[in-house]
């Protein structure tokens, strides 16, 4: 059985969005059939084939300042010519992201968006989260996943006088798992349904 990359593209400035994406990681491994490829953005120059060959791409970055980081825009803006003006190779392919700041909101929402929209402009389909929002009730706690209620993708807080051995929270952790998962069943549905379709073109090709 041929296995399925899937990537897993971050930046991390402090280790925090790094341990979120380590989480990503160990909740697509969880799902049989995949394989997931973690990668920092300062090494993307030497693994754009492998991009390109993986049949989904999750981003993560931190938040600074209401966006993505500087690093992570970086990498966003050689896409332009790696990626699109090869033949818009990205096109189709599963697509979902991650992000993780001091407070609780941060303004995470702004950068899930921005990376939605970028997934977007190379013709990818988004997997938001499927979560309810969380430790929003008088039975609810810091222990909930989605416990900061985002839905386009995982949320993470990590305190900032903490370092990534401690934070983000196992809640948060087990959140982006959650989604690692999540992205690699649907991967998984989107390749087996693209093979289902081909297989009457394949067939009336063979008999004609």
């Amino acid at each position: 059985m041929v296995r399925q990359r899937i990537a897993i593209v971050y930046h991390s400035g402090y280790g925090h969005t790094g341990r979120q994406a380590e989480a990503v990681r160990a909740g697509v491994e969880q799902v049989k059939g995949v394989e997931a490829m973690l990668l920092s953005v300062d090494k993307v120059e030497r693994h754009w084939e492998d991009l390109h060959a993986a049949q989904a791409i999750i981003f993560g970055s931190p938040t600074y300042m209401g966006s993505v980081s500087a690093a992570f825009k970086a990498f966003e803006e050689a896409t332009s010519t790696a990626v699109l003006a090869k033949g818009f190779l990205w096109k189709d392919k599963i697509a979902a992201g991650f992000t993780t700041s001091g407070s609780r909101s941060g303004d995470k929402l702004s950068t899930l968006i921005q990376l939605a929209i970028f997934a977007a402009q190379h013709g990818m389909h988004w997997v938001g989260l499927d979560l309810p929002p969380a430790n929003c009730s008088s039975t609810g706690s810091e222990a909930d996943m989605n416990r900061l209620g985002f839905w386009l993708g995982a949320g993470a807080q990590a305190n900032t006088d903490e370092g990534p051995e401690t934070a983000p929270p196992e809640s948060d952790l087990a959140t982006a798992r959650y989604l690692g998962r999540r992205v690699a069943l649907t991967t998984l549905q989107f390749v087996r349904g693209r093979q289902v379709l081909a297989a009457p073109l394949q067939h009336a090709l063979v008999t004609s």
